[in-house]
């Protein structure tokens, strides 16, 4: 499969060729961020490529998407915190800066951050942390990718 996919992460999310896909939600897809630097890091991606922001969904779906993003919130925090004892909190964002459709950030936060960086906005990191191919999103990251979708299963039983 090559990196197409990223191009529509939606329409491959609704396709079934979107690898980074942990598990279709009621208003979503829980997915496996692309970088990894925070192990445990997930996005919630909305199911309709046209939604740019919250306010356009409908009630209903809205509070759908909200209660997708806390689930997603807490199957992180019960993942990263079985797998890392440093494991501190889970900030949960919904920015939509960059991308121009409806999704939301689960960032899994640990003690063992820098001290300069702990306390402040992930996205306040070095630019390099997203692009070094230590942190790409990859095999190695199969155990907290099974962790995070475990979590999501036990949440929905």
């Amino acid at each position: 499969m090559t990196d197409d996919w990223r191009a529509d992460r939606i329409g491959s999310a609704l396709r079934g060729e979107n690898p980074s896909v942990l598990r279709r939600l009621d208003a979503g897809f829980a997915v496996i961020g692309d970088v990894q630097f925070l192990p445990g890091y997930s996005v919630l991606l909305t199911d309709d490529p046209a939604v740019q922001r919250l306010s356009e969904l409908p009630r209903g779906r809205r509070l759908s998407f909200l209660s997708d993003m806390d689930r997603l919130g807490e199957a992180v925090e019960r993942a990263c915190r079985r797998l890392d004892p440093a494991f501190r909190r889970v900030n949960l964002e919904i920015l939509g800066n960059t991308d121009g459709f409806l999704h939301a950030h689960v960032w899994p936060r640990f003690e063992w951050e820098p001290a300069g960086l702990v306390g402040l906005p992930v996205w306040l990191y070095p630019r390099e942390m997203w692009s070094e191919e230590q942190y790409a999103l990859g095999p190695r990251h199969d155990v907290v990718r099974a962790a995070v979708g475990g979590e999501l299963d036990r949440l929905m039983e």
